[in-house]
């Protein structure tokens, strides 16, 4: 008596169509899998044994040969467990009818109930994309997986359950999500009006939000770094739909979706210092995603950026310049997206008041020099936004003035992204940051008087290749932000200041 149950296996975030083939045979009772499973899988013989028996089911005393097809691919995951055991009970025909355009994943407890998953996004849409028709996923992911279109979700808690409806004793209705990607900007509980004075970083940081550039913020302690870092996700747009399922699907291969479903907050990720270059890029023996692939489409935070091990820092190279992290193992390559917003805050310098109006240094030269030689030339370089952060002065603090509202500048946030997004409808593209070379040299043109600005600029402070188009990409950002078609002196002007502390402080 032979089986073929259909169910699907995660490398990376594309999910493989695996046959769950079982065979029942005369012989000594013997319970086999074969197929290059991994040490989860093997120890499903236990759960799929017990699982069955706690159903009400009899657990066929025969020679069980599963074979996990193809057997060259390596598969890994607890999702096997449901249809390893909907393979059994189907080839002991208390199962009666399991079509090939429906695939089952799910992992069992002992007492029959079938437990969430991680990556269950991820597999759905792979496998809706390979024509499949129906998923049976864990009750636990129906929110997740009920958004995808083109495919029925039919959500189950337990084994019995599925039995039944298997045999057509019950029906369960497709799920579909109706989760409303919208939500309302005082769900934040930070705002930008809460930050007193720092008319020059908040100018800074909106310009960065504008055009999704990466922003240095350096200052002495106590001057608002982290505070303003924090309020960076209330003023980006909100979330498309296609963003918001491409970001739930790395949360939910990873682990760290929650119950609601789909994602509607940009991702704001702040790891600590002490964080190694594996958990920043992703990887282990079936990759992962990292931090830089969680903040996909929102803002990775690194504050004290000095304080990180200097081969984590320099992780971030490709990533910041390509949009993507490519992983390699013994396995294969694994490419996960990282579009993302990096905001990093440092001090001047180790005891942090280097340049402080109102505190003296007691820094040595050398001190400072091996503190700031934690950030090399190559990651400053794709910094596109260095801004200098002063003490906050005392009659600012006390001003009882009201300040810009986070709604306020994300609508001038928005409207700059609108531009944006009609200027490069046909390229793949949706903001100034993601220019290529190419791009530039459209997008970006600039009259005589404003290219003999930047020719000093470029000569007086020694500017890379790299740094001239940063500066071309920042221009045009601020020109969008002032509805501007064409990019004026004083838009140059500005991006200009915005790439002068490597010269002032790494000299």
């Amino acid at each position: 008596m032979l089986s073929r149950i259909k169910t699907c296996v995660l490398y990376g975030l594309d999910g493989y169509e695996v046959d769950v083939e079982t065979d029942l045979s005369g012989g000594l009772p013997n319970f086999n899998i074969v197929g290059l499973p991994d040490a989860s899988i093997k120890e499903s013989k236990e759960r799929v044994r017990a699982a069955i028996k706690n159903s009400g089911f009899d657990f066929p005393v025969s020679r069980i040969t599963v074979n996990l097809a193809p057997a060259n691919l390596k598969k890994e995951g607890s999702q096997i467990d449901l249809p390893i055991a909907v393979g059994i009970l189907a080839a002991s025909r208390i199962i009666k009818n399991v079509d090939d355009k429906t695939f089952i994943i799910g992992e069992l407890s002992l007492d029959g109930r079938i437990t969430a998953i991680e990556g269950a996004l991820a597999m759905v849409i792979s496998m809706r994309n390979k024509d499949f028709k129906r998923a049976v996923v864990p009750e636990e992911n129906k929110e997740e997986c009920g958004v995808i279109e083109g495919i029925e979700i039919i959500p189950v808690g337990s084994l019995d359950r599925l039995v039944e409806y298997f045999n057509g004793n019950m029906s369960i209705e497709p799920y579909k999500s109706h989760y409303d990607l919208s939500y309302e900007q005082d769900e934040y509980l930070e705002d930008f009006s809460e930050i007193k004075g720092q008319a020059a970083m908040k100018r800074a940081v909106e310009v960065a939000a504008a055009g999704m550039h990466n922003i240095l913020l350096l200052g002495s302690p106590g001057s608002g770094k982290t505070m303003i870092a924090k309020r960076i996700p209330t003023i980006l747009p909100d979330l498309t739909y296609e963003e918001s399922l491409e970001v739930t699907k790395l949360y939910s291969i990873s682990g760290l979706l929650n119950k609601k479903g789909l994602i509607s907050k940009r991702p704001f990720r702040s790891p600590h210092h002490t964080s190694s270059r594996t958990s920043m890029a992703g990887g282990g023996s079936n990759p992962r995603p990292g931090e830089v692939s969680l903040s996909h489409y929102g803002v990775l935070f690194l504050d004290e950026i000095p304080e990180f091990p200097k081969n984590v820092i320099e992780v971030l190279r490709q990533p910041m310049e390509d949009g993507k992290i490519t992983i390699s193992r013994a396995s294969g390559s694994f490419t996960f997206p990282a579009k993302f917003m990096l905001v990093a805050a440092m001090n001047p310098c180790p005891c942090g008041y280097l340049g402080d109006p109102n505190h003296e240094c007691t820094c040595s030269q050398s001190q400072i020099d091996k503190y700031l030689g934690k950030i090399s030339g190559p990651i400053l370089n794709r910094i596109d936004i260095q801004i200098e952060v002063l003490p906050v002065k005392y009659d600012d603090l006390k001003d009882e003035g009201e300040e810009e509202t986070s709604s306020q500048i994300k609508k001038r946030i928005i409207r700059a992204r609108k531009i944006q997004l009609e200027r490069y409808k046909d390229m793949g593209i949706y903001t100034n940051s993601e220019l290529s070379a190419k791009g530039i040299g459209k997008f970006c043109k600039i009259n005589k008087e404003t290219e003999l600005l930047l020719k000093n600029a470029f000569e007086v402070l020694g500017l890379s290749v790299r740094a001239y188009n940063k500066i071309l990409k920042v221009s045009r950002t601020i020109a969008d932000l002032e509805n501007s078609e064409n990019i004026e002196t004083k838009h140059l002007a500005e991006a200009i200041r915005y790439r002068s502390l490597d010269r002032k402080y790494w000299r």
